[in-house]
């Protein structure tokens, strides 16, 4: 399984963080978009090598691109503060943080240390949640808010961030909680898959883009699926799927069908847009 699970973190660190923060429109995060791989190859270079120095040396190097991407967030509060509670920036300023939590997860188990109690093994699972439930999910939620512009789009705004907070609460509260943070984000993620169907697809006349847009939001709904019903047999005793299929399937269609096909999608979208708006 950590040979999958690193290979889903590598591309979350090298490629969907730098292309979304390229689909995120804010002109202050060029700088660190273009620094990121700085940051992102010793990172992911960590994944590889036995837990110690040097691995929780790489790791630390990632955890400051986090960090630095992290400080973006107050800065937009203070710059904008009435722009700060729109839903579609909530899930931004969301996106800009959570890797700064997925970088924490990592340095801890590269030097082979728990953290508040966690185990090595929560921790490595917490590195790709924290790029893909995390990052990845709110920020196409604050695409799909704007080109939605309806209540539905805010609904999935507001509830992706709130439900990936809910389920990181969970960790430290317990599987009842992190169920309720499982159903909020589901319930949010699902929005995301409908709108992208029924509002961003439709209106799409490039038929890659479409498949894109389809192959996202079709994944999306089974992914999540299969994450509600973990945690609903985490908080019962039901039986669920174990860590190691999670990975294979959630995990894996979270970040190939999900994640890649979103930010390959929105990139079409948006160069076709600046190609028409220069031509304009």
């Amino acid at each position: 399984m950590s040979v999958l699970v690193n290979s889903i973190v590598m591309l979350g660190m090298l490629v969907v963080v730098p292309a979304g923060l390229r689909l995120a429109g804010a002109a202050e995060l060029d700088r660190i978009r273009r620094l990121w791989p700085l940051f992102a190859v010793p990172g992911a270079v960590s994944l590889w090598l036995p837990r110690g120095t040097a691995a929780t040396a790489l790791a630390a190097c990632y955890a400051l691109g986090a960090a630095l991407l992290a400080m973006h967030a107050p800065h937009r509060l203070l710059r904008s503060p009435s722009r700060s509670t729109a839903p579609a920036e909530i899930a931004l300023l969301t996106a800009l943080v959570t890797p700064s939590v997925a970088a924490l997860a990592l340095v801890a188990e590269r030097s082979g240390h728990t953290i508040f109690g966690f185990g090595l093994g929560i921790l490595a699972l917490t590195v790709p949640h924290f790029h893909f439930a995390g990052f990845a999910a709110a920020l196409v939620a604050g695409l799909v808010c704007r080109i939605a512009g309806t209540p539905e789009g805010a609904f999935a705004a507001l509830s992706v961030p709130l439900g990936t907070l809910l389920v990181l609460i969970g960790y430290f509260i317990g599987d009842w909680a992190e169920l309720a943070g499982a159903v909020v984000l589901t319930a949010g993620m699902w929005t995301v898959a409908l709108l992208t169907w029924r509002t961003v697809r439709v209106g799409q006349r490039d038929r890659i883009t479409r498949a894109l847009l389809a192959a996202s939001s079709t994944v999306l709904a089974v992914t999540m699926m299969l994450a509600l019903s973990w945690a609903l047999g985490e908080a019962t005793g039901l039986p669920h799927p174990t860590l190691t299929w999670m990975a294979a399937t959630h995990g894996l269609g979270n970040a190939l069908g999900f994640a890649l096909c979103s930010v390959l999608a929105w990139r079409r979208l948006r160069n076709r847009t600046d190609h028409e708006g220069r031509t304009a």
